[in-house]
């Protein structure tokens, strides 16, 4: 089962890196290259422990739908969420926030595992873990982009 971690950070106060992290339209912002959108389940604003939300975008070439849950949340330093519907056989993906200096350090900790028997093993060895690696950096660029620019708009 691939895990893939990946820390940045923000300088931006950790409740804002939180909120941003977990806010609908703001994960599609940062997924437009592979124009995700909610389509079912929470579709607007914060996501909350216990929510779902159905995403569909396309991957690898292919427009599919996902539905996941967020099944832990501990404000403003951790969430949680799983897939409950989609391409994968599972994942589990854990938000952190970490207060540093004047930011805040986002940990992503992503743990998935392919379909398909050793034909998903295989595919993760050569394309799908580093496929997933960069669309978990990417966001949290993103993420990291929106936040600090919030941050200097208040100012």
């Amino acid at each position: 089962m691939p895990i893939i971690k990946y820390d940045i950070f923000v300088n931006a106060p950790i409740n804002v890196c939180f909120d941003l992290s977990r806010n609908v339209e703001i994960h599609m912002e940062t997924t437009s290259k592979t124009k995700e959108r909610a389509i079912a389940g929470v579709t607007s604003g914060l996501m909350e422990q216990g929510d779902t939300v159905t995403w569909e975008a396309t991957h690898l070439g292919v427009r599919q739908q996902l539905t996941a849950k967020i099944i832990e949340m501990d404000r403003p330093y951790q969430f949680t969420d799983v897939m409950v519907k989609g391409a994968f056989h599972s994942f589990t993906h854990t938000h952190e926030f970490i207060e540093s200096g004047t930011g805040t350090i986002m940990k992503d900790t992503f743990s998935y595992k392919s379909p398909l028997g050793i034909l998903g093993v295989i595919a993760d060895k050569l394309f799908l873990e580093k496929y997933m690696r960069n669309f978990i950096v990417n966001r949290a660029k993103e993420l990291k982009r929106i936040a600090e620019k919030e941050i200097g708009n208040r100012l």
